[in-house]
């Protein structure tokens, strides 16, 4: 079902299927494993791709499409609901097989490039390529690059347009809606709600948060996004200041120790707690595994933390991707993260040497504008083209691309109403 959602990583296999761009390449791939990772697998492959993946998250995994990968012949490692030794052991069998040598990496917050880097760094120094889409794993791969550890060209996917500004902000501003409801069927209307980080993320769950009539506040620790969210109307506050009132926290910051045992404490009693950061370490959920707190298990994905007063608060995924965990994601905004994916796979796999150095580098500018050209006919959209002219005198090439790499294009608040029975705007 997901396939029609997802026009431009079908277009983009149907394009390339002929050329078969990624032969040869041996791919380890560690990201969320759901329905939309399936067609992203099968169009790796259609490019003649090996594959062997694994799961970047313990919650995420849909085991019906891992084991529907597994029949068609693809190696995946992977279950929802496995243990921290699982995990990296699901990894290390990606990385570590007879007569297997990757050649590119595919990651999703930058573990099996942690893996590869420790365990086997004589393997890692054979990867062609490195491609991240998250937060957490682009500051690890800029830590390493700053330390002169990485030794290969990885491509930051996470910043690159089409990935920030359609994945991250009109993906969460759905699926956080989605994970709340499914896992509490809270109510939004007047809620208090605070949430971490006014990034694309925040920015997403903050417009759908406000339109259900919520009473939104934002914390940052950068005057610009503060200045944004201050000027989209949300109140800029410190999480000490509004945590003894606030109905819902959620964090989306891809920080450590967003939430600490010291705000939890101070929480009053109902409070829902979720990430909507890739990091599983934005709240500290560790600290809540003490002999004087009782943990209750509601459903799945949802646990009651109790303290000896009788306090409780919801904590959802166990502090881990919430939308993931809970719910999913619109297979049409995937079809452009996966659309980004394929490319930077592509781009690193066939450079010729020199093109680039071990370093972190963004997507070509080019390559967004053509993931973004593949989703236009869903929309029926029709692009103006410049006349000979009009080319000349911007200083532009008639098939792009259009804007230099420093512009930004900015998002603007919108205001809107949303039916979530209907799922429309």
């Amino acid at each position: 079902m997901c396939i029609s959602e997802m026009p431009g990583i079908m277009a983009l296999r149907k394009r390339a299927a002929d050329d078969r761009p990624l032969k040869n390449a041996k791919i380890v791939g560690c990201t969320h494993i759901n329905a939309q990772t399936a067609v992203l697998i099968e169009t790796l492959a259609a490019l003649g791709a090996n594959l062997r993946w694994a799961a970047c998250n313990i919650y995420s995994t849909q085991n019906e499409v891992a084991a529907a990968l597994a029949e068609a012949g693809f190696s995946v490692f992977a279950w929802r609901g496995e243990t921290e030794e699982d995990f990296w052991w699901c990894i290390d069998k990606c990385v570590n097989a007879e007569s297997w040598q990757p050649n590119m990496i595919l990651d999703d917050g930058g573990d099996a490039t942690h893996l590869m880097l420790k365990k086997y760094p004589a393997m890692f120094k054979l990867i062609k390529g490195i491609v991240e889409e998250s937060v957490t794993g682009v500051h690890r791969l800029y830590q390493l690059s700053k330390g002169g550890k990485l030794s290969v060209p990885a491509m930051n996917v996470n910043d690159s347009v089409t990935k920030t500004k359609y994945d991250n902000l009109y993906s969460c501003r759905e699926s956080i809606i989605d994970s709340l409801k499914r896992s509490t069927d809270v109510m939004f209307g007047g809620k208090q709600v605070v949430i971490c980080g006014y990034g694309e993320v925040g920015k997403g769950c903050s417009q759908a948060l406000k339109g259900f009539g919520c009473v939104v506040y934002v914390t940052e620790i950068d005057p610009i996004c503060a200045l944004q969210a201050s000027m989209d109307g949300y109140r800029v506050v410190k999480l000490n200041e509004v945590v003894r009132n606030v109905d819902i926290v959620i964090t989306a910051t891809g920080n450590k120790n967003v939430v600490t045992r010291e705000h939890m404490d101070k929480m009053k009693n109902g409070c829902i707690v979720c990430n909507m950061g890739h990091s599983n370490t934005e709240i500290d959920v560790n600290s809540l595994r003490t002999p004087d707190l009782t943990w209750e298990k509601v459903r799945s994905q949802v646990d009651h933390v109790i303290w000896p007063d009788g306090k409780r608060i919801i904590l959802l995924a166990e502090g881990r991707l919430v939308n993931l965990s809970c719910s999913s994601l619109p297979s049409f905004v995937v079809s452009i993260t996966s659309a980004t994916q394929a490319l930077a796979l592509i781009e690193l796999f066939n450079a010729p040497p020199g093109r680039y150095k071990s370093d972190v580098y963004l997507l070509p500018k080019k390559m967004d504008e053509y993931v973004a050209s593949l989703h236009l006919p869903t929309f029926d959209a029709h692009l103006t083209e410049l006349t000979d002219e009009q080319a000349k005198y911007m200083g532009l090439n008639k098939a792009g691309p259009f804007k230099p790499n420093y512009y930004r294009y900015v998002t603007r608040m919108l205001k809107f109403r949303k039916s979530y029975s209907t799922g429309s705007f």
